[in-house]
């Protein structure tokens, strides 16, 4: 795994911080759920999603490498897919 890409995917989900966004988890054995949420905020080994379910807010995390390894698909309003590409 090359810091390069992963720097990249941290730069193009800086670029949507505020935004929209939905995702795609694979939680492993068949586990997968798909939720709608705001990219809150980017670290440098993080990135923050704030779901919003029965009236309470979730914070999820997930780390740039599962979306490098595709274990999080990110997909933007703008259609647009977060990828190592």
């Amino acid at each position: 795994m090359s810091k390069d890409v992963l720097c990249e995917i941290r730069e193009e989900l800086k670029d949507h911080v505020g935004e929209t966004i939905k995702l795609k988890a694979n939680r492993g054995r068949k586990k997968t759920f798909e939720k709608e949420g705001i990219l809150e905020n980017t670290y440098p080994s993080i990135f923050i999603i704030r779901v919003e379910e029965n009236n309470y807010f979730q914070r999820l995390s997930f780390s740039y490498a599962d979306v490098l390894t595709e274990t999080v698909k990110l997909s933007f309003s703008t259609d647009k897919v977060a990828s190592n590409s």
